[in-house]
């Protein structure tokens, strides 16, 4: 039986992500704090993975902990900076200043941090729910690359929402041939599946180095596409470099609450 096995969001894009057990969903039709806050330059560019590699190494220093860490009902977020031996505690609402200072000098430009409490900050402006994805697919994924494990493939791909007690690339049947969304429920919660993600350079990248796996955009293709179900809308894929479902949520679904463990239903595809 389908199931949410896991939820992740990530309060400020291209940092770290946290394991939630419950999420509001927003009017918006994003998870309450997902992508909150982000980095930008002085050019009111986002300073996120595809543009600074230099961002992975924003990390602790020990050996497969992950690069900062956040604590939700207390505002917080700890970083412990390359060189350094010491972590910096900043709250996001009353320390925002002393955060983007040091984030400044870590960059060795002018960053300021924004944030939307609505929306978010998605890569998809026109898709604004969680990306789902199953844990059997990330399994697969990191298959195809030695060394790789779950975790580290997981924490590449970033989806929000992860499905367990389905085979790999369950997820590929919430969009059509035709582009009409899907319609599935986790718990009480309706989403439109859209379309397969398409990925950028973050995933080529050691989440915690941010060294280059050789040649890694290259087998994900070979391998997503030798692997692809035949009931898959091949149609939807102009390239095989793509992993997660973009979503929308009904207005509807505003102020709904999502639960791991919540069972995961596909409704019909005519939405």
């Amino acid at each position: 039986m389908p199931y949410l096995a896991k939820m992740l969001i990530y309060p400020i894009k291209s940092l770290d992500g946290v394991e939630v057990e419950q999420r509001r969903v927003l009017a918006s039709g994003a998870l309450e704090n997902d992508r909150e806050f982000a980095i930008f330059d002085e050019n009111s560019q986002v300073v996120n993975g595809k543009r600074h590699s230099s961002i992975h190494k924003l990390r602790s220093p020990t050996a497969g902990r992950s690069p900062s860490h956040f604590s939700i009902p207390h505002r917080t977020i700890s970083l412990q900076l390359p060189g350094q031996a010491s972590k910096h505690i900043f709250h996001l609402d009353k320390e925002r200043q002393a955060l983007t200072t040091v984030l400044s000098d870590f960059f060795g430009f002018a960053v300021t941090l924004q944030q939307n409490s609505l929306v978010g900050f998605p890569d998809d402006l026109e898709s604004t729910g969680p990306t789902v994805i199953s844990t059997a697919t990330l399994q697969e994924v990191a298959s195809w690359f030695p060394g790789v494990t779950v975790e580290e493939m997981r924490r590449r791909m970033r989806a929000n929402l992860e499905i367990d007690g389905v085979p790999a690339f369950w997820e590929d049947q919430l969009f059509t041939a035709s582009g009409d969304m899907v319609a599935f429920r986790i718990g009480d919660v309706q989403f439109l599946g859209v379309n397969p993600c398409q990925r950028c350079i973050v995933p080529t990248r050691d989440s915690l180095s941010g060294d280059a796996y050789p040649s890694f955009q290259k087998i994900f293709i070979q391998k997503r596409q030798a692997t692809l179900p035949e009931w898959v809308a091949s149609s939807r894929f102009n390239h095989f470099y793509r992993l997660s479902i973009n979503t929308k949520l009904p207005k509807s679904e505003a102020g709904k609450i999502i639960r791991t463990g919540d069972k995961v239903e596909i409704l019909t595809s005519d939405a």
